[in-house]
C-alpha cells in the first residue's frame, strides 16, 4: 500500500503540481477560444434554445433529452471541489481569486465545447441500439490509439471509485454522524439505494 501511495505522489507532483499544467489547461483554452471564434459567447444564445426543447421532435432519434444530458454532465462534474475548492481559494488568495476562476472558466468552456464535440464525433452506436462515447472512443478513432484509450479508461474507472464518489458520500456521512450521530454505514447505505434507483431510472 505504501509503494502505491509512493507512486500517485509522485504522478501528482509531476503531473499536477507543476505549474505546466494549469498553464497548459488555461493555454489550450485560450488556443481553442481564439481559433473557434469565441464559441461560448457566439453560441450561447442557440445552446439555451436548444436546452429548451425547442428543436426536439416527437420520435426524435435519442435516448435522453438536451436538459437532461446537461443534468447529467454536471452531476459528473460538480463537487466537493466546487464548493471547498472556492471557499479554499478564497482564503488562500482573497477575493480576487474569484475573478481569476471566471476567467479560467471562461476559456475553460471552449476547451469543454472542445471535448464534448469529439465525443459526439466519434461516439459508436451499439448492437442493443445504446449510444456509447467519452473521450476513450475519440482517443481510439481519432487518435488511432487503443493502448492509451484502455489506460484512460483504467485510470478513469479508478478515479470514479475513488475521487470521483468517495468524498462525497464521505463528506455527507461524517456531517450526519457529528450533526444527528447516525451510523456512517447507514448514509452510505441510504445513499446507495438512491444512487441505484437513478441508474435504473427511477
Amino acid at each position: 500500500m505504501n509503494t502505491f501511495t509512493q507512486v500517485l505522489e509522485f504522478l501528482t507532483y509531476y503531473l499536477v503540481d507543476h505549474y505546466w499544467f494549469p498553464a497548459f489547461l488555461i493555454g489550450s483554452g485560450i488556443f481553442f477560444t481564439i481559433y473557434l471564434g469565441f464559441p461560448q459567447i457566439k453560441y450561447f444564445a442557440h445552446g439555451w434554445r436548444i436546452l429548451s426543447g425547442k428543436y426536439v421532435r416527437p420520435g426524435t432519434e435519442g435516448e435522453t433529452t438536451p436538459f437532461q444530458a446537461l443534468t447529467t454532465a454536471l452531476s459528473g462534474t460538480i463537487g466537493t471541489g466546487n464548493i471547498g475548492g472556492v471557499a479554499l481559494a478564497i482564503f488562500l488568495g482573497g477575493p480576487a481569486a474569484i475573478f481569476w476562476m471566471w476567467v479560467v472558466a471562461f476559456v475553460g468552456m471552449t476547451t469543454k465545447f472542445v471535448e464534448v464535440t469529439l465525443a459526439h464525433k466519434y461516439r459508436e452506436k451499439l448492437a442493443d441500439g445504446s449510444i456509447a462515447g467519452g473521450p476513450m472512443f475519440y482517443i481510439e478513432n481519432g487518435l488511432n490509439m487503443k493502448w492509451l484509450a484502455v489506460i484512460f479508461s483504467v485510470c478513469l474507472l479508478m478515479m470514479c471509485i475513488g475521487t470521483g464518489n468517495m468524498p462525497q458520500i464521505n463528506n455527507i456521512a461524517l456531517v450526519m454522524n457529528d450533526t444527528f450521530d447516525i451510523p456512517k454505514w447507514l448514509t452510505g447505505l441510504v445513499l446507495a439505494i438512491l444512487l441505484w434507483m437513478v441508474i435504473i431510472g427511477g
